[in-house]
């Protein structure tokens, strides 16, 4: 809940590292931005990458008849708009953008720009 509230970057990447997630340099996660509480340790974020306020990284996934792991990896500098769900297993590419209110549910090439309730190219 710190690292959520906290107006600070670098203390939220330092919670976040302390939580076990891989977290590149000059990471900015805006207000809000919610992890996985189970599995952080999955998480990796690239360099100079942006994640948009109110967004969640899953790396976990409960079903109806199964439960699902996945590690997510958002690569260098890629911009994640505001209110964005990224489930398991998801890999985002370096310089990917991925416009605000998208659930990214597959993987997004480097450089790609898409968005959308599933994602598509933009």
């Amino acid at each position: 809940m710190a690292a959520r509230h906290s107006p600070s970057l670098a203390l939220k990447r330092l919670l976040y590292r302390a939580m076990g997630m891989t977290v590149g340099r000059y990471v900015s996660f805006a207000w809000q931005v919610t992890p996985d509480l189970f599995f952080p340790e999955l998480i990796q974020v690239g360099d100079n990458s942006i994640i948009g306020y109110n967004t969640t990284i899953l790396a976990h996934e409960y079903l109806l008849d199964e439960w699902r792991t996945g590690p997510v990896w958002i690569g260098a500098n890629v911009t994640i708009g505001a209110n964005c769900t990224i489930l398991p297993g998801v890999v985002i590419g370096d310089n990917a953008m991925i416009s605000a209110m998208s659930l990214v549910n597959k993987d997004v090439s480097p450089g790609a720009r898409v968005g959308g309730v599933p994602i598509r190219p933009l």
